[in-house]
């Protein structure tokens, strides 16, 4: 590792930040420096470690006090900015340690009440820790190559012969009020040193500035890693036969989640697939993660998914037993340190955040893709971690009485946060022809809901632009392709696991006197309206299938199926034939508990209508343009929002299924009879 400190960044910090009441240089520095080391993963992920600087600022009457600035609750290390570092009264908080013992919520108390701003975010739970040390800077990480040397049965003379006298070791205790002392009383045993080993934790580096407390915790990482890479033993590889992931994870997926959806992550890479394939996975894997930290995004242990030679038909099986197994030794381990430890603790949920599997890789398992992503990232490392530990001597994690009070912990529970789920939390929504008009209204719809979508169309640019602002994966499609049609699918497994629903929207509106029909024009309507529509909910239904938890399919159907006009035929009667397949779906898909309807809409501005089209249709019932788009029994315009809407409306409908919702403002005409 290399220290990423240049005085220019360090300048442009300072211009950046420091001024006004509350931010100095001194912390202006500090945010420069956290953000260096939170944006190398292998010393934080996802929120963890924290920093701190002990500096002086006005308070409410003017006058100049002593803080310590230390990262908040909340706030990640690889972006923070200086709220995300609230200030606490110094000497209050350092008095503290004078007490024979303070619980986690009189700490908690203790840190807010001291606040120099009421409405700034919670202290780090470490902040005593900070508090009780003398030095102007402190970093803490959990660095991979620290974690290697600090995992074992050997760990103190293994730092001792790295580090020598320049890191102090701590024995590992909990988070909290008796580590800030612990780690203040060894500290004061070794005052020259540079930095403390926190056993089976991570590291703390300290210094009289911000570069030298960073480049101090460089040099420990950097020094770590030399003598892993010096020691590093060849790891022995088992083949193993690689298996179709997008036929096992909606499988998997449609057994997890305890009644609610979960979204699948998939990873691999040759690191994942030594450590998934080696004869030893079972034992490497089993030991817990690599600092007890991380038991919240991915549990004590991981689920090991061994399918061996199993055929894809006992798949489902295989899958079934070992989860059920999985969970049962849950909830063993969490009855057995509830009766150990006398405590009153709700079972979390007992399904694993992390399956291995031989011949596929890591596969790991959230409410949605982003905590699904954390837990992936994490164990990834994990992985890392493990190995290198093995190299140096034997990896070793803390026992399940430390694993159980970090899971269950109140403060580290808090990270998860308890916002409710969003309706579409956790559920796989296909949007074709999501680049433009009703598509791309659905699809920012769908995504306020909470949905993980998958955008389909066949202009690159604005469908780029719309996965951009909504964070989600798209693909060029031309529906006709019934190839890329399933393949789209196929990617939508292999990117979230699974699928529960589409809006099969894309389609077009050619014109021609139904008895002077150009046969390639009438084709090509068939082909978009109604074909596509067929290749897309099949290939659907074989995965919502698969999974065993129902799913929603959508089309976009039009009056034009119920109220035909003069020289539209090509399109009207593709679109009737929408409308009998979204029928057909529902009437064979019900015993599977896939929903299929249908919206009709009618006289939205989508561009699907080019402007002179607009024109005549108006002018022939004598209204100008915007006068048409109004002219319907409300007296409204109906927007591609409303469809969107409408969309939604069906898509959370659990009883509706073979229903035509009609989107229109009033056409009597065009009403389904």
């Amino acid at each position: 590792m290399r220290s990423m400190w240049s005085d220019e960044g360090a300048e442009a910090a300072i211009r950046a930040w420091a001024g006004g009441r509350a931010c100095n240089e001194d912390i202006a520095l500090r945010v420069y420096t956290t953000r260096l080391i939170g944006r190398e993963p292998t010393l934080v992920l996802h929120g963890g470690g924290n920093t701190s600087v002990k500096t002086r600022l006005l308070d409410e009457l003017g006058e100049l006090v002593d803080v310590l600035c230390v990262k908040g609750s909340g706030w990640d290390m690889a972006n923070i900015e200086p709220p995300g570092l609230p200030a606490v009264r110094l000497g209050a908080l350092a008095s503290l340690r004078r007490l024979a013992a303070l619980d986690d919520a009189a700490m908690v108390n203790a840190a807010r009440t001291r606040l120099l701003d009421a409405s700034a975010p919670n202290p780090s739970v470490e902040v005593l820790l900070h508090a009780f040390l003398p030095h102007k800077f402190i970093d803490h990480s959990h660095a991979d190559a620290i974690l290697a040397l600090v995992d074992q049965a050997e760990a103190e003379s293994l730092a001792r012969e790295v580090f020598g006298d320049s890191l102090a070791i701590v024995p590992y205790i909990m988070p909290g009020f008796a580590l800030a002392q612990r780690a203040a009383e060894v500290y004061e045993a070794h005052p020259q040193c540079q930095g403390l080993l926190l056993l089976q934790h991570g590291l703390f580096t300290f210094g009289a500035n911000a570069r030298e407390s960073y480049e101090r915790h460089v040099d420990a990482v950097s020094r770590a890693e030399a003598y892993i890479a010096s020691r590093r033993k060849p790891v022995g590889v088992t083949s193993r036969r690689n298996l179709d992931y997008a036929m096992l994870a909606p499988l998997l997926r449609g057994r997890l989640g305890n009644h609610r959806p979960v979204v699948l992550r998939y990873r691999q890479s040759p690191t994942i697939r030594r450590f998934v394939d080696h004869e030893n996975l079972e034992s490497s894997s089993g030991r817990g993660p690599a600092t007890p930290d991380h038991v919240i995004r991915t549990k004590q242990r991981p689920l090991v998914l061994d399918l061996g030679e199993q055929p894809p038909e006992s798949w489902a099986e295989v899958t079934r037993n070992a989860l059920g197994a999985y969970r049962a030794r849950y909830r063993s381990y969490v009855r057995q340190q509830i009766e150990q430890k006398g405590v009153a603790r709700t079972e979390l949920d007992p399904d694993p955040r992390i399956v291995l599997i031989p011949g596929v890789g890591l596969i790991a398992i959230g409410p949605d893709a982003a905590a699904a992503d954390v837990a992936a990232d994490i164990y990834e490392h994990t992985i890392e971690v493990i190995l290198d530990a093995e190299s140096v001597g034997a990896y070793r994690a803390l026992g399940d009485g430390d694993i159980f009070d970090m899971e269950y912990w109140p403060l580290e529970q808090a990270k998860l946060g308890k916002q409710p789920p969003k309706p579409l939390q956790g559920r796989v929504v296909l949007v074709t022809g999501a680049a433009s008009g009703i598509g791309s209204a659905t699809a920012r719809v769908f995504a306020t809901a909470g949905a993980e979508l998958v955008l389909l169309d066949r202009v690159e640019t604005p469908l780029r632009e719309l996965g951009a602002q909504l964070k989600a994966p798209w693909k060029v499609v031309d529906v006709r392709d019934r190839d890329a049609i399933l393949a789209s699918v196929q990617y939508a497994v292999e990117t979230f696991g699974g699928l529960d629903g589409i809006v099969s929207n894309a389609g077009t509106a050619p014109q021609a006197p139904i008895h002077e029909c150009p046969p390639d024009l009438f084709e090509e309507s068939l082909a978009i309206n109604l074909l596509a529509h067929q290749w897309l909910a099949a290939a659907a239904s074989t995965v919502m299938r698969r999974q065993g938890t129902g799913g929603f399919l959508l089309f976009n159907a039009s009056k034009a199926a119920f109220n035909p006009g003069k020289d539209f035929g090509p399109y009207a009667i593709a679109k009737a034939g929408l409308v009998a397949l979204m029928k057909q779906y529902a009437l064979e898909g019900g015993e599977a508990g896939i929903r299929s309807n249908a919206i009709n809409a009618d006289r939205v501005r989508t561009g699907l209508l080019p402007p002179e089209v607009v024109s005549a249709r108006a002018g022939a019932r004598g209204l100008d343009p915007d006068t048409y788009f109004r002219s319907n029994l409300l007296g409204r315009e109906v927007t591609a929002d409303d469809v969107a809407r409408g969309f939604l409306h069906l898509a959370l409908a659990p009883s509706t299924t073979g229903t035509v919702l009609t989107v229109d403002g009033g056409n009597i005409a065009a009403s389904p009879r």
